[in-house]
């Protein structure tokens, strides 16, 4: 059976190798895909532990240090610098002997005036003015950061040497005798901390989520593309079961077809992902691009993947294929199949209910989560491919029960008679737009959370320098920093692009900060007070009380409240503090207002940070909520590949089965055309028994979508969804309208296949 299984898909005629290239592109997309998930997260696990030097000096290693009990200890200070958007990795060392530990990538520790720069802030630091980057690092380049101490191609680390006595009084500088190598992940909070790394965890969660989301429809797509031409196989299997084959042979036969497109497929999604690995690489997830060679499979993966997709396929196939298992005569595919009850509902309602059931009981390790949100996510999908027929023969009963037209009537009786061959042309649509809406609502909850939801580019612009200290007394008193010289000052002031600059300093008044909430029973923490007159040139908040010349404001003024912006005053209240006094008063903040131009952004920051070259560096609003919400434009990145990479698979699904289910009908519609039925009116039955189910269950998968996407939301971050803006109704009403263009475009074959000569009987 097994090489007569093989003759008749090798050589079986333009028809069945029509239908093995088709299964075998959804195999090969859909093994693209899951290798790329799985290269993905292997990748973030390779980048992750080249962050691991960067934490050196925060606890995370202290074991080795135990072990280098014969090192010479090494100044260490790390900062985070920033260059137009994008964080510079800054590390200040000071060897006090000739056995101090060197971090990885270096061939030795520089010397007071030298540094070492990573490949693109080197090219960056040539091709910028030195007065908006190089003259914050003193001294000159010997030599490059290699690829071992860098997390991607693109990242910008700095290793500046100082003279010892130049480290030792800076504030978060520690001595360390050994450079960690404990990565962030695997960093557990009770014997390590961690300041630099990435949330691996979060993007295999993630990444799993996005997986399953992608699969799921191209699965539906191979289950879709073997039904090609069912009726044809029907009376050959029929035919071969009057021969004297059984039905277990018969079922050899239809796997065998499967498994020989899926091992072909697997082969050609091994190749597709290799073709495409530089450019998949270059996808940001985690704040930088991959190293082409971190996209890597394990042993494991390529094992599970060649193995694993050609055995579920040959299922998939077993399943969407079980009609050809017919008694010798065929009769069976005759008779009406029974209609779907109620009862499908309840898998979707179980995967509903379990997504739940995680709101305030999410697991804390990634393993747990994946755990609990991607078995939900499947079931919602499944719930709702099980659901669909139910809810097509509910539609098309009402449809039939209101319409005299005989187009709508034909339709609505043979969605009514076979409601789920009515599902299964638009089931990948539907896995779509369910999909879409999960995405649209995730993404769009996270981006009005940690984006700016006020101001213009003016605010997102602003510079600022944060120079609190935690306050010493109840006073609010805090030591801060000097005053900004005057020198410092012009230079800002002569900078162009930057429209005013406001130095926020210490409150020694004890006022209280007017942006405490009244609902808050905290008490509120003292104000910081500024100049009216430096107030009036920032781009928000400018208004003071009538006639004062300095202002209680809040100590965290360069946030432009936005993100708690309602409880700020129309009017700041005045401070009963003069100007000569105001100006010698301790710094806690200095904001900046430019114009948004990288150039004055970045002259202004440089000035700033050679004024003061603590560990605290100026940085703009925007970046400031770019930090705090790092993964979310990668993120939504994964979001758009998800939605534009399920949309074309459903519309793939959605014309392979019109054309399918016009193939294996067209002797009826040639009778009816015979018995006088119009052509235009057969086109219209074709379109409506597709855009009847699409509309319909389209209602309840966008519904599901939105609703799994709150349920996600409240679980793991305590948000509430947003309502969509008009680009996802546009999304969805393109989406529709080009479904119906693909239902439109197989028109032209029902003229073709529905001629007299095919109903004539064989």
């Amino acid at each position: 059976m097994i090489r007569l299984g093989l003759r008749l898909t090798l050589n079986g005629g333009r028809e069945a190798a029509s239908r093995l290239a088709v299964i075998a592109a959804a195999v090969a997309l859909g093994v693209g895909l899951l290798l790329a998930i799985l290269a993905a997260i292997n990748a973030t696990a390779t980048q992750n532990s080249r962050n691991a030097w960067l934490n050196t000096g925060t606890g995370t290693s202290t074991a080795a240090a135990a072990k280098a009990g014969d090192a010479d200890p090494l100044w260490w200070l790390l900062r985070a610098d920033r260059f137009d958007g994008r964080t510079i990795g800054r590390v200040d060392v000071a060897a006090t002997g000739p056995n101090s530990p060197v971090p990885p990538g270096i061939p030795r520790l520089p010397g007071p005036g030298e540094f070492y720069a990573s490949p693109a802030l080197g090219k960056l630091l040539r091709a910028t003015p030195a007065a908006e980057l190089a003259d914050r690092y003193p001294g000159h380049q010997v030599g490059t950061v290699g690829k071992a101490a860098l997390p991607g191609p693109d990242s910008l680390v700095i290793v500046i040497g100082h003279r010892p006595e130049e480290l030792a009084g800076q504030r978060d500088a520690a001595e360390v005798t050994s450079i960690t190598t404990v990565t962030p992940s695997s960093c557990n909070g009770t014997n390590c901390t961690v300041r630099t790394g990435i949330d691996s965890s979060g993007v295999k969660l993630i990444l799993s989520v996005a997986g399953t989301a992608l699969i799921f429809p191209v699965l539906v797509l191979i289950g879709t593309a073997t039904r090609l031409a069912a009726a044809r196989r029907e009376q050959r299997f029929a035919a071969m079961r009057l021969l004297g084959a059984t039905p277990r042979q018969t079922a050899m036969i239809a796997t065998v077809e499967s498994t020989v497109a899926a091992v072909i497929g697997v082969a050609a999604g091994f190749g597709l992902f290799f073709l495409l690995r530089t450019r998949l690489a270059a996808v940001d997830l985690s704040r930088t691009p991959y190293f082409a060679s971190d996209m890597r499979l394990t042993l494991r993966d390529t094992l599970l993947v060649a193995i694993a997709v050609p055995v579920g396929a040959a299922i998939s196939a077993r399943v969407a294929l079980r009609r050809v298992q017919v008694s010798p005569l065929g009769v069976t595919r005759r008779v009406t199949p029974r209609p779907p009850r109620a009862y499908r509902v309840i898998p979707l309602a179980t995967g509903i209910a379990e997504l739940s059931l995680t709101i305030g009981r999410v697991p804390e390790g990634s393993n747990g989560q994946i755990l609990v949100f991607v078995p939900g996510i499947l079931l919602v999908l499944i719930g709702l491919v099980i659901a669909g027929p139910w809810l097509t023969m509910a539609a098309a009963r009402v449809m039939a029960g209101r319409t005299r037209r005989p187009a709508l009537l034909v339709a609505a009786r043979r969605l009514a008679d076979d409601p789920k061959a009515g599902f299964r042309a638009i089931s990948g649509l539907v896995l779509a737009l369910c999909v879409t809406s999960t995405a649209v609502g995730i993404i769009g909850s996270l981006t009005a959370e940690r984006g700016i939801p006020m101001g213009s580019s003016a605010i997102a612009g602003a510079l600022v320098g944060d120079y609190e200290r935690w306050a010493a007394d109840a006073s609010g008193a805090g030591d801060g920093v000097p005053p900004l010289p005057q020198d410092a000052l012009g230079d800002l002031r002569s900078v162009p692009g930057v429209g005013g600059v406001l130095t926020i300093h210490t409150n020694p008044l004890g006022t209280r900060d007017p942006t405490w909430p009244e609902r808050d029973s905290a008490p509120p923490p003292p104000a910081g007070l500024a100049s009216c007159a430096e107030l009036a040139k920032m781009p928000a908040f400018t208004a003071c009380a009538s006639g004062a010349q300095a202002a209680s404001v809040a100590r965290n003024f360069g946030s432009f409240g936005t993100y708690d912006w309602e409880d700020w005053p129309a009017a700041w209240p005045a401070a009963a503090v003069s100007a000569e006094q105001l100006a010698r008063l301790p710094v806690l903040e200095i904001v900046v207002a430019t114009d948004g131009s990288t150039s004055a952004i970045e002259r202004a920051r440089t000035i700033l940070a050679r004024t003061y070259p603590g560990p605290d560096l100026p940085y703009t609003v925007h970046e400031d909520h770019a930090d705090r919400g790092s993964e979310l434009a990668g993120y939504r990145q994964l979001a758009y590949v998800v939605v534009l990479v399920s949309f074309p698979i459903a519309g793939c699904s959605l014309a392979v089965s019109v054309a399918g289910g016009l193939r294996d009908r067209k002797r009826p519609f040639s009778l009816l055309r015979l018995t006088g039925v119009q052509l235009r009116v057969l086109r219209r039955v074709l379109l409506l028994e597709s855009a009847v189910p699409l509309l319909a269950v389209a209602v309840v998968a966008v519904g599901t979508g939105f609703l799994a996407a709150q349920l996600f939301v409240r679980a793991q971050f305590a948000y509430s969804i947003r309502p969509p803006g008009i680009q996802y109704y546009a999304l969805v009403a393109t989406g529709l309208v080009l479904s119906l263009g693909v239902i439109a475009s197989t028109m032209p074959l029902l003229r073709r296949m529905t001629g007299p000569e095919t109903a004539r009987n064989e």
